[in-house]
């Protein structure tokens, strides 16, 4: 059984007794609690910090766990700030439930993460111990950091470890680069559907999203792209040469060199979001980077999606005076990343258990792919799906054109399977309805039963007379 929700049980069945309980009154003994709800002492002690983290308990050494009033202030009107705030900039709520935690019992066909039995949770938990130790972990570190993992960066990507700025997970690079290279009101170029996460911080930074699609090879037209870089004057265009997040499109390597070409000549900066780099399927892509010795690209490279959700390392790797800037908005909003984080992400990539963990995890998600992508065909039809992707976590399933998607998901969820809709990622509007379905996290059995579950409501679809 597993600790944690046992320890939230009893804290459940805790809390309702705590709540009535008269404030300094003292609880049963943690052995007598144990007992008493056939769990063991670890449990109750988790339990026990649940509610003192809520202010209904207080632990006193060697006297005993005494229930308390949490201090609460009285409700009142603050409906002003509905004035005071002014318009809503960011619209996060499509991203936010990408980032909730699976419902219990569902089939998770939304994860962007390693199912957790999959995850190196015993390679990260070894290192955080390890980095806990370390004196220099816990201290300050440079604003740019860690010089052991940005070398490890650098030569992962080709660059000087000069080239690295290390940040907080890809979420926090694209803040930065986003707020360090433009301004309120300024245009970003991005394709079209793109990645929740860029345009939630494009949205925080003020900007304007301008679109650019991706053709049929999975690539921006270079004249398409000229035109959207003239008519915006943007300076960035944020793109996912690879394994692209809904789609799963890869740009041809033939249109990398035209494509870059095309940014340089409007002097505007190519984010590289390489945020699949280790879930390579098949071939062997090079980065847009690798072909750069002008610093058009800034490439992103995490380590989160690879290990675990709490490892939140990822780094920016650039050329020139660009790493300076980016460096100074990034100290400005964070200061630095965690030297134990740090420490910890260097001892996980740089063992030797994590070639074994990025091959093993490779070979699960070609196995879970593929199972998917029959079970779709079977149970949706051959039209919809058109592309199997050689890298990253998820199919982009096209719809009929009648569908909803947005309450196909809901009514999916409602049924127990988790889904994604694809309204939400499209920067103007959809080109169909489509759903983004994650082969990563459920197992092949539940996720073939789940597929059924969406072809059945999609059977069963509302249609307009």
């Amino acid at each position: 059984m597993n600790d944690d929700s046992s320890a939230r049980r009893l804290a459940d069945t805790l809390r309702s007794v705590v709540r009535t309980a008269p404030a300094g009154s003292r609880l049963p003994s943690s052995r007598a609690l144990a007992a008493e709800h056939g769990v063991g002492p670890v449990t109750v002690a988790t339990a026990l910090r649940l509610l003192a983290a809520e202010g209904l308990v207080e632990t006193r050494p060697g006297e005993g766990t005494f229930a308390r009033r949490a201090s609460t202030t009285p409700g009142g009107d603050t409906a002003w700030q509905l004035t005071a705030m002014g318009p809503a900039t960011v619209q996060a709520t499509a991203l936010g439930a990408l980032l909730r935690p699976p419902r219990p019992g569902s089939v998770p066909l939304s994860s962007g993460y390693l199912a957790p039995e999959h995850q190196p949770h015993h390679l990260v938990s070894q290192a955080l111990a390890r980095a806990a130790r370390r004196p220099a972990s816990l201290g300050r570190v440079d604003p740019t950091g860690l010089p052991e993992l940005r070398a490890w960066f650098a030569t992962e990507a080709g660059a000087r470890p000069d080239d690295v700025l290390v940040c907080a997970g890809t979420q926090a690079a694209l803040a930065t680069i986003l707020s360090s290279l433009c301004r309120p009101g300024d245009a970003v170029v991005m394709e079209s559907p793109t990645y929740l996460g860029a345009l939630a911080a494009a949205q925080a930074a003020g900007l304007r999203v301008v679109p650019v699609h991706r053709g049929p090879d999975g690539a921006p037209d270079p004249q398409d792209l000229d035109r959207a870089l003239q008519a915006s004057g943007a300076r960035v265009l944020y793109a996912q040469p690879h394994g692209a997040n809904p789609t799963g499109t890869s740009w041809p390597a033939r249109t990398h060199r035209e494509l870059l070409a095309v940014a340089r000549r409007h002097g505007c900066f190519v984010v590289e979001d390489d945020w699949a780099h280790d879930f390579v399927l098949a071939g062997s892509p090079r980065p847009l980077a690798a072909d750069d010795p002008d610093g058009t690209v800034l490439h992103l490279r995490s380590l989160t999606k690879s290990t675990v959700p709490a490892l939140r390392v990822a780094a920016v790797v650039g050329r020139g005076p660009v790493v300076a800037r980016l460096a100074a908005g990034r100290t400005a909003a964070d200061l630095y990343v965690s030297g134990v984080l740090q420490h910890a992400a260097l001892d996980v990539v740089t063992g030797p258990g994590w070639r074994r963990h990025v091959r093993s995890a490779r070979t699960l998600l070609i196995e879970r792919r593929d199972l998917l992508a029959a079970a779709v065909t079977r149970h949706l039809g051959a039209d919809a799906l058109t592309h199997v992707p050689d890298q990253g976590l998820h199919l982009w399933v096209r719809l009929p054109d009648d569908a909803d998607d947005l309450a196909l998901a809901a009514a999916a969820a409602t049924a127990g399977v988790d889904v994604t809709a694809g309204s939400p990622w499209w920067v103007s509007e959809p080109a169909g309805p489509h759903l983004r379905v994650s082969y990563s996290a459920a197992d092949p059995a539940e996720a073939a039963q789940g597929v059924e579950v969406l072809a059945g409501l999609v059977r069963d679809r509302p249609r307009t007379p």
